[in-house]
């Protein structure tokens, strides 16, 4: 199975600081692939410079084959990578329909305004309600439908259950689950391990910037020993 996105010796941080210490993580395409890691661990970091928010102190970073380390964020999503950002950031005082009118691409083949609200009807409700009056739950259908406008091969999702009720986050995963059938690779940053063990085909760990585990979700969810020395649970 091809890769569509192959990191390797990632190094970066902030202010000459290091939080990413050399990591190496390959995403196969239409595969989803849980990051962990305890609080500090660097995984926000890893997405942020996968997406070019952070630039590298060195390393690679490919997604299809192209080499985008330290390229400017535009151009990663040009190149086929969205991030739904943890807290959903969604524009406050924008529609839902103003929102997601940023984001679409002219001349998209797969996904339009009309089929992002076919799939989440609740946005098609409230297409004309400001971003400040939308629950949790809508906002992070808002930041997927955003990130899925921009005609990703490889979504970013950082902590999509964050602040949200068990019933939403339930929701949201049902969202999820529908776009594997769409061909989307996906790292997911998550602190619910029920979710993150529901979506993802594989586990990677994350320890003080680097990748310490990587394997089967089933594998890791059945070895508790493995589980709470990396993760401090099972």
């Amino acid at each position: 199975m091809t890769d569509v996105l192959t990191v390797a010796d990632l190094r970066a941080g902030y202010a000459g600081s290091t939080v990413l210490d050399g990591v190496d993580l390959s995403v196969p395409a239409g595969s989803f692939v849980a990051l962990l890691g305890r609080n500090g661990a660097g995984k926000t970091t890893f997405m942020h410079t996968v997406m070019g928010l952070v630039k590298p102190y060195s390393g690679s970073v490919l997604v299809a084959g192209r080499e985008l380390a330290g390229a400017a964020t535009h151009t990663v999503a040009r190149s086929g990578v969205a991030i739904v950002p943890q807290g959903r950031r969604v524009f406050a005082p924008l529609t839902v329909a103003e929102n997601l009118g940023l984001a679409a691409r002219r001349g998209a083949r797969t996904w339009t305004l009309e089929r992002v609200y076919e799939l989440m009807p609740r946005l098609a409700e409230r297409r004309g309600h400001r971003g400040d009056q939308l629950s949790g739950g809508e906002q992070q259908m808002l930041a997927i439908g955003r990130a899925l406008l921009r005609e990703p091969r490889l979504l970013l999702l950082d902590e999509p259950s964050d602040g949200l009720a068990p019933a939403v986050v339930d929701q949201v995963a049902e969202l999820l689950e529908g776009l594997r059938g769409e061909g989307i690779a996906a790292v997911l940053v998550e602190q619910d391990l029920h979710l993150a063990f529901r979506l993802a085909d594989e586990v990677a760990v994350m320890q003080k910037g680097r990748i310490v585990h990587r394997g089967p979700t089933a594998d890791f969810r059945a070895d508790r020993t493995r589980a709470h020395a990396l993760l401090g649970v099972g």
